[in-house]
């Protein structure tokens, strides 16, 4: 028998009429949902509370009905109610301080909201540019996971300063090289931070701190000056400028990770040598330094291909202070590594706008007193999440 659309058919079963409609919208799920559309999640509200569970969440979607599973950072909620197909109410379990996804899981699949949910105060230092890495910039797929496993987003702007910054996840690496004076070691950073994709510059300097100690500018015949990285700033004014603006410089082994970018070659990669290079000729794609560097002097930042995690100029331009004490590397693998305790000089890494292209290599060390300043150093920003 053929049944039409529409068409109600009454039958008899144990003399009780039922009427059997066919093509008729079910009343208890709104129109356009299916049993099987996929679940979409829009947001979570409250979006933040105590690492110890027990925040009372309404999440808010489409395709929610008939959830068979609610998950917060992989751990399922309790006293889950599905109130329609666009809302459920949810208990969030315990979890570790920090930004965590949102998984609903229907017959129709599972739907995930990154970053849904915060455990502890949600951030706000940031506004989020990008939350999942751009293929086109991240062009190694591990980098990507690594990066997207974390639960934070990609690519932020720093409120306070404008700073763009990217997402470096945890992971391991060997630090240093054969060869260049210092034991190459395995080095493991356990926690993600956020660097500057750009060198601090002449014009955000002068924004937060009210003066330009720069050599490079428009008065000395150096145009441009705004976008050039600042100089001629000591390690202790960078102190400074971190109490005022919240950011950190990296520390030795995060700054090295960060230049690497999975590579293991003398110099970083490139969208155009992914893996990385050995050969200093193609060290002009990427670093301003001696050979292509003519008139001599800093340039603009950015105006080169960036490294496997979208930084740019961690090679040339200018030498970059980082956070440690300049001393022999400690024997064996190290976790976290922040440099010695005490010493007369700090580190300083990536060569300068008139080195040679040794002075660019990934494990070169250089190390001034911290009070120094010259036209040939600068830094870039750190941010821990």
């Amino acid at each position: 028998m053929t049944i039409s659309p529409g068409r109600c058919i009454r039958r008899s079963l144990a003399c009780v009429p039922l009427m059997l409609c066919f093509g008729q919208v079910d009343s208890a799920r709104p129109p356009g949902a299916t049993a099987h559309e996929s679940p979409v999640i829009h947001s979570v509200s409250p979006d933040a509370g105590p690492v110890e569970g027990g925040t009372a969440i309404t999440i808010s979607g489409s395709g929610l009905m008939g959830a068979t599973s609610v998950k917060v950072r992989g751990a399922a909620a309790t006293n889950v109610v599905v109130v329609n197909d666009t809302t459920i109410q949810a208990i969030t379990p315990a979890g570790e301080a920090g930004a965590a996804h949102v998984q609903v899981t229907t017959p129709g699949g599972t739907g995930t909201l990154g970053q849904g949910f915060q455990y502890g105060s949600r951030i706000t230092w940031y506004t989020v540019l990008e939350h999942k890495p751009d293929p086109a910039v991240i062009f190694d797929e591990g980098l990507r996971s690594a990066i997207t496993s974390t639960g934070l987003p990609w690519r932020v702007r720093d409120n306070g300063t404008g700073i763009e910054m990217v997402l470096i996840p945890p992971g391991s690496f060997k630090m240093g090289e054969v060869g260049r004076g210092e034991p190459v070691h395995r080095v493991k950073l356990t926690k993600p931070f956020y660097l500057g994709r750009h060198e601090v510059t002449q014009a955000l300097w002068s924004a937060k701190m009210g003066s330009n100690p720069s050599f490079f500018v428009a008065a000395n015949g150096y145009p441009g000056s705004d976008a050039r990285p600042v100089e001629q700033v000591s390690w202790n004014d960078i102190t400074a400028f971190g109490s005022v603006t919240g950011l950190r410089l990296p520390t030795e082994a995060e700054w090295e990770y960060a230049y690497r970018a999975g590579t293991v070659t003398g110099f970083h990669g490139s969208p155009a040598h992914p893996g990385g290079v050995n050969d200093e000729r193609h060290l002009t794609k990427i670093a301003w330094f001696g050979i292509n560097n003519t008139p001599y002097g800093t340039k603009a930042t950015g105006s080169l291909a960036a490294n496997g995690f979208g930084v740019h100029d961690m090679a040339g331009n200018v030498w970059e202070w980082v956070g440690d004490w300049h001393g022999p590397y400690a024997a064996g693998d190290q976790s976290d590594p922040t440099g010695p305790e005490t010493g007369t000089e700090r580190v300083l890494r990536g060569g300068v706008w008139n080195a040679n292209s040794n002075d660019c290599r990934a494990a070169t060390r250089m190390a001034h007193p911290p009070g120094s300043r010259y036209p040939f150093i600068g830094f870039r920003a750190a941010r821990s999440p």
